[in-house]
């Protein structure tokens, strides 16, 4: 068995003295694994961190086999963001993600797609957490769990769309929610499209797809949210306050 193509890594763990296991989001083959021999090396460390896109090479004797890899640097993209504490932890945050809610081995272009698209802005402070947010919207679309967001779930209203309701994941509006607003999650316009950013609308969107992925994805399957995600919003946090 074979196949070749792009693919950014999103782990990689030790594997004996001299080689790595390494996981990539590929556009093709899902989250796939493969061992890299000597990928312990001192040429290969530099390669082998998460967020750097590589061309890959999978060979195994059996489709259902751990395989080996064979890797070669597209863009070294996890080096540039070490300058840059909080942008780094939307890295680690979204690879640890994707390494958790993904199934192995099963295609998920759309959300490769977006995970591109992430990594291209995480330079960008005021651009990159609303992306985050969406990704893991888009995450949680792609498994079949998506948000319904376009009409109020009680009145069928499309405008004054403020809550989400944490049972259904449909949004409510602001004159059917008034009632059971502490109860509601709380809807950002960005995530349904609408321009601008206001304060608090990225902790809100944090909320809001961690309550969905938790209850969907993850709790189903004995899982929970990763310490890398934690700190990304901690991270978040201190620098809208500096």
């Amino acid at each position: 068995m074979e196949w070749s193509g792009p693919g950014r890594i999103i782990a990689v763990r030790p594997h004996g003295e001299t080689s790595a296991v390494v996981e990539a989001l590929t556009p093709e083959h899902g989250r796939h694994a493969g061992l890299v021999r000597g990928g312990r090396s001192r040429s290969l460390r530099p390669v082998l961190q998460p967020g750097n896109r590589v061309n890959l090479v999978w060979r195994a004797r059996l489709e259902d086999h751990l395989g080996a890899y064979q890797v070669e640097a597209d863009e070294l993209s996890a080096g540039h963001l070490m300058e840059d504490a909080t942008s780094l932890a939307g890295l680690n945050s979204a690879c640890a993600m994707a390494c958790l809610c993904l199934p192995e081995r099963e295609p998920h272009p759309a959300v490769y797609e977006a995970f591109e698209v992430l990594i291209g802005a995480l330079d960008e402070i005021d651009l990159w957490p609303a992306l985050y947010v969406r990704w893991e919207a888009g995450l949680l679309a792609d498994l079949g769990y998506g948000l319904d967001l376009r009409k109020c779930a009680a009145t069928g209203a499309t405008s004054d769309l403020v809550y989400v309701s944490p049972k259904s994941g449909r949004a409510v509006c602001s004159e059917a929610g008034e009632a059971y607003k502490d109860r509601m999650l709380k809807l950002p316009a960005f995530m349904r499209g609408e321009p601008g950013l206001e304060p608090g609308d990225v902790e809100a969107g944090l909320k809001l797809t961690a309550h969905f992925i938790e209850r969907r994805v993850l709790w189903p399957a004995d899982r929970r949210l990763p310490d890398a995600r934690a700190r990304m919003i901690e991270r978040l946090a201190a620098a809208a306050s500096a």
